[in-house]
């Protein structure tokens, strides 16, 4: 099952860390119409050896089978497959402040923990002014 973006099927050829860090996302289950809004970073941090040194590097992450983090929508997952859920990005962020900042937004204006037709039964972030100063004007 693809993510889709702007109605179309997202599949970037190549991901530029410098432009892209990761995307808000919201999966729908198509036969309840119960959503779940969420993020997903495109890279993981890790380290490499490189003549017997450590290196720090980015990896892909696992964000092309991801099917979010809570145990609700993974159990109906698991009970209906995962052809009965639609995977939507919402936004595809620059940072990972964008990022948390975005989800909480969508969360919130969705009222996605006070509605039963989302699975989503927390809202957890941490962003301060300093990190999203970069992204004021296009998040206005």
């Amino acid at each position: 099952m693809m993510w889709y973006y702007n109605g179309k099927e997202y599949n970037p050829v190549e991901l530029d860390p410098k432009k892209v860090y990761g995307f808000v996302y919201i999966i729908t289950n198509l036969e309840t119409h119960k959503k779940y809004i969420g993020k997903k970073l495109f890279f993981f941090k890790g380290f490499k050896s490189v003549n017997k040194k450590r290196k720090r590097i980015l990896k892909d992450s696992d964000w092309r089978e991801y099917y979010g983090s809570s145990n609700a929508l993974q159990k109906d997952i698991d009970t209906l497959g995962k052809d009965s859920f639609c995977r939507e990005i919402l936004h595809i962020c620059g940072s990972k402040s964008e990022c948390s900042y975005l989800e909480m937004y969508e969360q919130i204006t969705r009222q996605a923990i006070i509605l039963d037709e989302y699975y989503n039964d927390q809202i957890r972030v941490r962003v301060t002014r300093v990190q999203l100063t970069k992204y004021r004007k296009q998040l206005l």
